[in-house]
């Protein structure tokens, strides 16, 4: 059973429908490239309205940045002059709507300094530093039709404000690119830049090389690690670009282009299995708002032959992501919320404003491929993992990725991505053991889904912070935790320890989990299965919860005594009413072990473990390893092994 999680929808901007479905090209979607330029036509008509009277920012209303409302007017006018530069490029400058006319007048007015609109200048770790990216990104690929139309006068003032760039320092993360972007695009216009952004840029690009096609968003000093779907829409994407652009002036240009290749290729192998056939991205990872511009590095791959897909799979899944989100509602007013479908503000960041999610832009890169390009024009086919369950470890960012072709979720089980900076606040965005294309966790004070906790004498559920990784056998994951319970619990000073080992099969996975501290405890422990939610309260039948599309379990193996239900109100982004599983169990001496069984599929589990105590499961402790084996009805044998 394939699922869909929300009703499809007509766009809802005045006046505009999208094309009729082409199911003979596409028989799974129904979009071809048309579909693409409608969509990408409507984003940009839709915020016509907000244009500023001299069309320099784009304010869209509703809460701030923390940049401030005059940033995220520049953020409007940038991210959507971006979706019009791939829209216009990609017709060979057909501009039917006459966009590249009112970005180029707000252009000149917003760079004109002493202008009644002119934007905030760039400097240190500034927000105008994000947005210049957008705009010189733009400003390339429509070269033609807006930059060689500027007169020299005209030219200097854009540069001018761009090369505060030059003076700035930035971010160190994916921010070091935009660096590269503006500093290449003066070089190739004949204007002053700093060539040392440049090399300094890529340079830690190859600091943040994690191997298997993935890329760190930044190190922090090593206090964390940051895997997220920056990597493919950050660390792949502005690279690539800037090869194309910088060949021929940058003397090693082709080579790291043929490098880049390389590396995309292996990411994608990857990031293929991040797409429900629901069309959903795995929901993990900040910014999120950003939604399908995930399939970004789908569409570069094909763009420099690095692809593992053929071109109607690479359409599928990129078109599959761009329609689960229109049908899903996301664009109900003619405008993307600050959310996944309507708006849902816990998911935001400080730095998301009205118009951040116009960064869905990215993913209109595809537009820059012909219309007689094959990712167009071939049939558009099921993606591999569709026709067969998936399951792959991640090595650079300690992922499982697990996929299961009879409901077509796609999962991620967590054991490396942590974003962890220094003492603070839960993230569920990073911190859970597991994800999944068809469910989000819950953005609750205390983590409880897909969660192991300890709790103490308050019944205050532990964290997980920082993220360790001890070795497990083929095709598991396992990591090790110090837990905290505070903001201000630094992990270094935690006198506990907690592991994790995982493995995975048909929609499965056993989690085992060890505890060890130095401090006699007696302490209880929680952990928690998957989240589902909707607009009608989540079923519980027998310990299987169900919201009448998805059904997810978890049962004890060893070590549990307890079973219960989670229940919340607004916590999750894909519906009001929410709940999930857990068990409960309590710590006995100063090393203990638990094992969990748990499940999420678009049907009730055909199997069920029997009684805790028959053959099914063996647990092997050793104060050294750990072992588990777990035979499954199916015939399917989980095994996790881990030192720790």
């Amino acid at each position: 059973m394939k699922l869909e999680l929300r009703p499809r929808r007509r766009l809802m901007a005045i006046g505009f429908t999208m094309p009729a479905p082409d199911f003979d090209l596409s028989p799974i979607t129904g979009w071809t490239r048309e579909h693409w330029l409608a969509l990408a036509d409507q984003q940009l008509l839709a915020v016509r309205p907000y244009f500023s009277p001299r069309k320099a920012t784009i304010r869209l209303g509703g809460r701030p940045s923390s940049s401030g409302v005059v940033s995220d007017g520049l953020e409007g006018f940038a991210r959507t002059f971006l979706l019009a530069a791939f829209r216009v490029a990609g017709e060979g400058g057909d501009d039917p709507h006459g966009h590249v006319d009112l970005y180029r007048e707000g252009l000149l007015q917003g760079t004109q300094g002493d202008g009644p609109e002119a934007w905030l200048p760039i400097t240190d770790r500034s927000q105008p530093m994000v947005e210049a990216a957008s705009i010189v990104l733009g400003l390339q690929i429509t070269k033609a039709w807006l930059w060689d139309t500027l007169g020299g006068d005209e030219q200097a003032q854009v540069a001018a404000w761009l090369q505060g760039s030059s003076r700035s320092t930035c971010v160190d993360n994916n921010w070091v690119l935009f660096q590269v972007m503006i500093a290449e695009f003066l070089a190739g216009a004949g204007f002053e830049h700093n060539e040392r952004q440049i090399e300094h840029g890529l340079q830690r690009l190859e600091d943040w090389y994690a191997g298997g096609g993935w890329y760190r968003d930044g190190d922090n000093g090593g206090t964390g690690d940051f895997f997220d779907y920056y990597c493919g829409w950050a660390m792949h994407l502005y690279p690539i670009l800037w090869a194309e652009f910088a060949a021929g002036r940058y003397p090693e240009a082709d080579r790291r282009l043929d490098l880049y290749r390389t590396r995309l290729a292996a990411f994608l192998e990857d990031h293929v299995r991040f797409f429900g056939s629901n069309g959903a991205p795995i929901f993990q990872g900040r910014s999120l708002i950003y939604r399908y511009a995930a399939v970004a590095p789908l569409f570069m791959g094909e763009a420099i032959a690095a692809t593992p897909l053929n071109p109607g799979q690479t359409r599928r899944i990129a078109s599959g992501a761009a329609k689960y989100f229109l049908d899903g509602g996301a664009y109900d007013d003619g405008l993307p919320s600050l959310g996944w479908f309507g708006a849902f503000e816990p998911m935001t960041q400080g730095y998301s404003g009205p118009a951040s999610p116009y960064w869905t832009s990215k993913a209109f890169v595809g537009l820059l491929l012909p219309a007689d390009h094959p990712v167009w024009t071939a049939v558009e086919e099921p993606s591999p993992f569709e026709g067969d369950d998936g399951l792959k470890h991640a090595e650079a960012p300690n992922y499982l990725l697990h996929s299961t072709a009879a409901d077509g979720i796609a999962r991620l089980l967590n054991h490396g991505s942590d974003k962890y900076y220094a003492p603070g606040p839960d993230d569920p965005l990073y911190r859970r053991l597991a994800y999944s294309s068809h469910t989000a966790p819950l953005f609750t004070t205390h983590p409880v889904d897909n969660h192991f906790a300890i709790l103490n004498h308050s019944g205050t559920p532990s964290r997980r912070a920082k993220i360790h990784r001890p070795k497990a056998w083929h095709q598991q994951a396992a990591s090790w935790h110090a837990p905290v319970w505070d903001d201000t619990d630094d992990p270094a000073d935690s006198p506990w320890r907690v592991a994790t080992g995982t493995a995975a099969a048909g929609g499965y996975e056993l989690r085992v989990h060890a505890v060890v501290s130095h401090v006699a405890s007696g302490l209880a422990v929680r952990d928690g299965g998957y989240a589902l939610a909707g607009s009608r309260p989540v079923e519980n039948r027998d310990g299987v919860l169900s919201d009448g599309r998805l059904h997810t379990a978890i049962w004890p193996l060893y070590g549990y005594a307890g079973v219960g239900t989670y229940r919340a109100e607004g916590a999750s982004p894909l519906g009001e009413l929410a709940a999930c599983g857990y068990l409960e169990g309590q710590l006995s001496g100063k090393r203990s072990c638990f094992a969990s069984l748990v499940y999420l599929g678009g049907e009730p589990p055909a199997w069920v473990p029997p009684a805790v105590g028959r053959p099914v499961f063996d647990v092997l402790d050793d104060d050294s390893r750990i072992g588990a084996r777990l035979a499954l009805g199916s015939g399917q044998v989980l095994e996790v092994s881990f030192a720790f």
